[in-house]
């Protein structure tokens, strides 16, 4: 994807990558075994790019609205520290991780798809959609990804912080 200078520039100072789960790290889909158990797809290109920022020092977390053993899970085997499920108030989880961690709106990143991430996306340095996000996400994102959430979207601003951070894209080093 080819990125604007300004987008770039403020990659450059990015210290939290905070991810959506279902319709960013998943299609969106909710899938349901014949005895009611809930399965996921997640992408595992997303899943060596959130790998490779933590090992590089760039805090991940992930604030999702639904609460699922599965992502829990996922989150874990990534070494994802920092998992806020069943939070509908996404905001509020935000402003407390930002004081935990003691950055600034400027140091965020954000990635959504639907308008429940409207409030960290609109306040956050960057604030990135999904292409097939909702239609006022589209709207008011500071980016519009190539890709659709679950096919590698989170990668792409995985792969934007990296370089533009100078990150080497080492992948013998990370999980999948």
């Amino acid at each position: 994807m080819n990125w604007d200078q300004e987008i770039i520039e403020k990659a450059r100072l990015i210290k939290l990558v905070i991810l959506d789960v279902d319709g960013v790290l998943t299609d969106g889909g909710l899938y349901f075994t014949d005895d009611g158990r809930e399965v996921k797809k997640f992408n595992v290109k997303d899943g060596l790019g959130v790998s490779m920022l933590i090992q590089n020092g760039i805090e991940v977390a992930v604030i999702t609205g639904r609460t699922s053993v599965i992502v829990a899970e996922r989150m874990r085997s990534l070494g994802v520290n920092h998992v806020y499920q069943g939070r509908l108030n996404k905001l509020e989880t935000y402003e407390n991780l930002k004081l935990a961690l003691q950055i600034n709106d400027d140091e965020v990143a954000y990635v959504g798809d639907d308008i429940i991430d409207l409030p960290i996306m609109t306040r956050c340095a960057l604030g990135f959609a999904v292409a097939d996000a909702h239609e006022d996400v589209l709207d008011q994102a500071t980016c519009v990804l190539s890709k659709k959430g679950g096919e590698g979207a989170a990668r792409q601003v995985c792969d934007l912080i990296m370089s533009s951070q100078g990150i080497s894209h080492d992948f013998t080093q990370g999980k999948q």
